[in-house]
């Protein structure tokens, strides 16, 4: 009877460390910001990572990479529509298309158009699409990730869209942060993917349908129709979305399937980045010795 009541209470006391472990893993939200991070936490992680996130997440530092290049992306649109002489607002024409910052086939040599142009919007619905779109993603995978990640994959995909559009459209200008977006859509959606078992199946698919939604949408906006097909030579290149998720899908998948390690340890890191650099060097390759452009 004595070691029948011993090994009850040696479960009882196992039992209560494992819920006060749960507690401090899974502290019950206590603040508005606790909330925010309860729900993004939900959005952004599989169940299993939930724990350690809201250990230490905090709501300072707010999210400053996505404020800092979308008030910047504003500030350049605002610039080329009120101060430079525009006809419209809806789609601009000359002043975007001198621009030091726009990707130019003519100015490739340039270098750091290849980066630049994600801060020149073509009209107003370009600008807001991708405004809503990285503000929609990019803050809550910003919280949970920090900026220098979500940075480094903004980043890829940028220079992974204008590089794809220089070789596969090589006449073609390129403006927009497209590129950009579409890496933070293809590491969001590629982390739901893999972690779907993990998630409640409903939700899941919610999330899926949700980013296949937006990256839909935001692949056949009208502004951009009308520039392609409507009005030349302003013709904006459709390939930077597709590098750019390709992009997200790589390096933003692993990164992102990391938030709690250092991704520069896993392996499949430096695949991605092997694989990336690869395709930089065969572009630039390809701009200096193969181009239609030259």
């Amino acid at each position: 009877m004595e070691l029948e009541r011993m090994n009850s209470e040696n479960a009882d006391e196992a039992e209560e460390d494992e819920k006060e472990n749960n507690g401090r893993n899974r502290r019950a939200p206590t603040t508005n910001c606790d909330k925010i991070h309860e729900t993004i936490s939900k959005w952004m992680l599989p169940e299993n990572a939930r724990g350690t996130y809201l250990e230490r997440a905090n709501c300072i530092p707010p999210p400053l990479f996505i404020i800092f290049i979308s008030v910047a992306e504003l500030a350049v649109f605002i610039y080329y529509a009120v101060w430079k002489p525009q006809e419209q607002w809806i789609t601009l024409d000359t002043g975007i298309w001198e621009s030091p910052f726009i990707y130019r086939p003519n100015k490739r040599e340039e270098a750091w158009r290849f980066i630049s142009y994600m801060l020149v919007h073509a009209g107003v619905e370009h600008i807001l699409g991708n405004l809503v779109l990285q503000l929609f993603l990019g803050i809550p995978l910003e919280m949970v990730h920090k900026g220098h990640r979500v940075g480094l994959v903004y980043l890829a995909g940028v220079l992974g869209g204008s590089l794809a559009s220089s070789v596969c459209d090589p006449q073609h200008a390129l403006v927009g942060a497209s590129g950009g977006v579409y890496a933070l859509i293809g590491g969001y959606f590629m982390n739901v993917l893999v972690n779907f078992r993990e998630m409640i199946p409903l939700f899941g698919i919610f999330r899926l349908v949700i980013i296949l939604t937006i990256g839909n949408a935001g692949a056949t906006s009208p502004e951009i129709y009308f520039i392609v097909f409507v009005s030349p030579p302003l013709k904006v290149s459709f390939v930077a979305h597709i590098a750019g998720g390709f992009a997200g899908m790589s390096i933003g998948y692993v990164i992102f399937s990391c938030f709690d390690k250092n991704f520069v340890k896993d392996p499949r890191f430096w695949i991605a980045i092997v694989a990336y650099l690869v395709f930089v060097g065969f572009a630039v390759l390809f701009n200096i010795f193969l181009s239609p452009a030259n």
